[in-house]
């Protein structure tokens, strides 16, 4: 038996999410069924954790076990000859077998994308949500800071969510604003690339999050107005669910060098609703 690890990247706008649900349709089913093709075996693949539909992902991990003697090498590209063109494995490596993908991770990051332009660009709609109202993007970085730190996110969680605790720690959080040329000199945003890295994530938390700073950038709200949302623990405090198409996981972190059972920071019960 072996276990291995895979990074694949997907653009999430045809799917109903990377976990498989009763519908189909998603992420996971097409791998699933690409490995049946390739090995003859009935494999099930564990995420790093979901994401829900319309959601992309630069770098989404899994683990799988399989009795196959294919080597490594070559697992890349046999699976990549049949999955879907916007699926696409870009890593697999060996681990031992009691890696898990989402109890081993130590940190998570998604990106969520604003093109602040009056114009969009076509070519990246998928993957931006459009917003070419004036934005304070200053404000929105000072109401982000508040958010930095270890804290009960009820109000920035699903009211569908289930989990019996609502704190998370959010890590690293940052605003980045990216110029092109096309923009330069005028009065034009560009795109601001929210980056939020926690070590768990609640179901829309950082939709959620988005949607209350963009009421942040339009004057709305103040940066100061983050605290009291934090401390009122009720959806109804925080803003709307930011689309989902501007929203991409990033990046999953481990520490190879530590023994897996060492490794875990997140409980069994988060896998259901971590992520967004």
């Amino acid at each position: 038996m072996r276990n291995l690890l895979a990074t694949v990247s997907y653009d999430g706008t045809v799917y109903y999410g990377f976990q498989t649900q009763p519908g189909g349709n998603t992420v996971q089913d097409a791998i699933e069924h690409a490995l049946l093709q390739l090995t003859g075996e009935a494999i099930k693949i564990h995420g790093s954790g979901r994401t829900d539909a319309g959601v992309h992902a630069r770098a989404q991990v899994f683990h799988f076990h399989t009795n196959s003697i294919i080597p490594l090498e070559r697992w890349r590209l046999a699976l990549n000859g049949r999955l879907p063109e916007d699926i696409r494995i870009t890593e697999i490596i060996e681990v031992p077998l009691e890696f898990h993908a989402r109890r081993s991770a130590k940190r998570k990051t998604y990106r969520y994308s604003i093109n602040g332009n009056r114009v969009p660009d076509i070519f990246v709609r998928r993957y931006q949500l459009h917003h070419p109202g004036k934005l304070d993007v200053e404000a929105m970085r000072q109401g982000l800071e508040h958010l930095v730190g270890t804290y009960d996110f009820t109000s920035f969680a699903s009211r569908h969510s289930t989990k019996t605790s609502h704190v998370r720690t959010i890590l690293e959080a940052r605003l980045e604003v990216e110029q092109s040329e096309l923009a330069a000199g005028s009065h034009e945003q560009g795109v601001i690339h929210l980056y939020v890295t926690g070590n768990g994530f609640l179901q829309h938390m950082v939709r959620i999050i988005v949607g209350t700073l963009l009421q942040v950038g339009e004057g709305k709200r103040t940066p100061q107005d983050m605290k009291s949302i934090l401390a009122a623990k009720d959806r109804a405090a925080a803003g709307p669910t930011a689309e989902s198409k501007g929203l991409m996981l990033w990046n999953v972190e481990y520490d190879f060098s530590s023994p897996a059972s060492e490794q875990s920071e997140w409980t069994d019960t988060e896998d259901h609703e971590d992520d967004e």
